[in-house]
């Protein structure tokens, strides 16, 4: 897993470069170590697995050394990072890779008005560009194995949540991008599976952010500060969500798609079953979309 520092901490039980154990054995890890939030409890059984983590900076993540697993350095966005991190763990691993999980992050919280672009480039490169290079990058260790590649996409990735159109954005791409992938690896017996996340405890939420003093969503500025907030309000705890997980990628055929996280089956509904208007009405009220009017914003423009 590329545990980005400025990735949700879904990590340290989500097994991120993994490769399985010639001798099987089950073994529980408990920590109170957080990788990034500094309040996560770790509770998962590894099945015989070797675990790889990453971070830029390998001594923010020393605490899974006490527990068995293997730190090494990434930066995720650098192409060099990459390949220096294929190499290091093609020969710890013996050439091959059973699972790889693509973890790394970022979000972007503004109006689609008021982006800035340098952040959006940085964003997609972190949450598009950056796998697309780990898995071609991987794929020859994958191969071999007869591995697997997770994805950890999101709900904003196919539900309009308001002042996040970057992020949103960069999601439907991963999406996209790995459903494509499940069928062209699928005859080189490679299995893609895409996680569906909701709301989940993690850091993702810690910048804070202000709109620009010309911002034509001033009106709504106290639906956009509920806004950068709103997806860790009763968010799953991080170790109940990677357990979930994890249980149903060792199944024997796990399935493409996996569904986990707070709110995760009440957007699902609303998305299948409701008019896909419903969720816009629900956004423009619960972020104070309805305070804005195209009269405002002609005074404004003035």
């Amino acid at each position: 897993m590329q545990l980005y520092d400025i990735d949700l901490p879904i990590a340290a039980a989500l097994v991120a470069l993994v490769t399985l154990l010639l001798d099987n054995f089950i073994r529980k890890v408990r920590s109170n170590a957080n990788l990034q939030s500094r309040n996560l409890e770790l509770t998962y059984v590894l099945l015989g697995l070797r675990v790889f983590a990453t971070a830029r900076d390998p001594s923010t993540i020393s605490e899974l050394s006490d527990i068995g697993i293997e730190t090494l350095s990434l930066e995720v966005h650098k192409p060099e990072s990459i390949k220096a991190l294929k190499a290091s763990i093609e020969k710890r691993a013996g050439g091959s890779l059973d699972i790889l999980i693509n973890n790394a992050g970022r979000n972007y919280t503004i109006p689609a008005l008021d982006v800035d672009f340098d952040e959006v480039q940085d964003l997609f490169d972190i949450n598009v560009f950056a796998v697309m290079r780990m898995c071609q990058s991987f794929a020859p260790l994958l191969i071999r194995a007869k591995g697997m590649i997770v994805q950890i996409g999101s709900l904003s990735g196919f539900m309009p949540h308001v002042f996040g159109s970057p992020y949103n954005a960069s999601k439907a791409a991963l999406h996209s991008y790995s459903n494509t992938l499940r069928v062209e690896l699928a005859p080189l017996d490679v299995r893609v599976v895409l996680v569906y996340t909701g709301g989940v405890q993690s850091r993702i939420a810690r910048i804070e952010r202000s709109l620009p003093k010309d911002s034509l969503y001033l009106p709504a500025n106290e639906g956009y500060l509920k806004r950068m907030t709103h997806t860790q309000q009763n968010a799953m705890p991080t170790d109940v969500y990677a357990k979930s997980v994890v249980e149903q990628l060792l199944k024997k055929k796990p399935r493409h798609w996996i569904w986990e996280g707070s709110y995760i089956w009440l957007m699902w509904f609303f998305w299948t079953w409701m008019p896909k208007t419903f969720l816009d009405d629900l956004f423009t009220k619960m972020f104070s979309l309805n305070k804005i009017s195209g009269s405002q914003a002609m005074r404004k423009l003035k």
